[in-house]
């Protein structure tokens, strides 16, 4: 059984991990080039700026395209991997909130709502931040005095978080003891008792009538 406290503590989670999604996006610091340990260029997944002109462009443009076409539909598609993965954690956080604003019964159930989203969304995310190592690796534009920088640790951090709280969740589920409070009544045991019920009634006036006609 899950309980309210276990959904509690996944949606803080998940409330981090889309934060850090979010940043992710906003700061354009995936790889970054720093030959004299200080930071001159830097690529995020919509913008490439500059620290020697301070200023920031579109990024991948259509001239890049045109130049490395491969380069470019693969950083596009990180783009939106990252992208969809936002949306998958904005709609775990609203099944956070459906199932905890309802009654035990939908607590006990709907674990397997939230923890499909919330692994669905982390392995997005993977893949997103595994494009990313890969062009790092084995693109020729990437060599020495580039590094990962803080954009990809926190999409890193980020799906691993969400994996690790989908799989609490769905721990919980199995391991702990069931939720205090109301329990459902099985349908047999209702109907019994009703029937124990109205065969007493009907006992009590058969011997109201013999003791009236007595």
């Amino acid at each position: 059984m899950t309980r309210r406290v276990v959904y509690g503590l996944g949606l803080l989670f998940s409330l981090a991990c889309t934060a850090m999604t979010i940043a992710s996006i906003m700061i354009p610091r995936w790889v970054s080039y720093s030959p004299d340990n200080h930071r001159k260029i830097s690529y995020g997944l919509h913008q490439h700026c500059s620290s020697v002109t301070g200023i920031c462009a579109p990024f991948p443009k259509n001239s890049d395209c045109l130049k490395d076409s491969y380069f470019c539909s693969m950083w596009k598609s990180v783009g939106f991997l990252i992208s969809f993965g936002v949306i998958i954690e904005l709609c775990s956080l609203v099944s956070f909130i459906v199932v905890m604003s309802g009654g035990v019964q939908r607590r006990s159930v709907g674990w397997k709502i939230v923890c499909s989203l919330l692994l669905f969304g982390g392995i997005v995310q993977c893949a997103g931040m595994a494009l990313v190592a890969f062009l790092f690796n084995n693109d020729d534009r990437f060599f020495e005095g580039w590094y990962l920088d803080m954009s990809w640790s926190l999409c890193t951090a980020s799906w691993i978080i969400l994996v690790l709280t989908g799989l609490g969740i769905a721990a919980s589920a199995f391991y702990l003891s069931e939720e205090g409070g109301y329990e459902l009544i099985p349908c047999n045991q209702m109907e019994s008792e009703q029937d124990e019920q109205l065969q007493s009634r009907i006992a009590g006036w058969n011997d109201g009538y013999q003791q009236s006609r007595d």
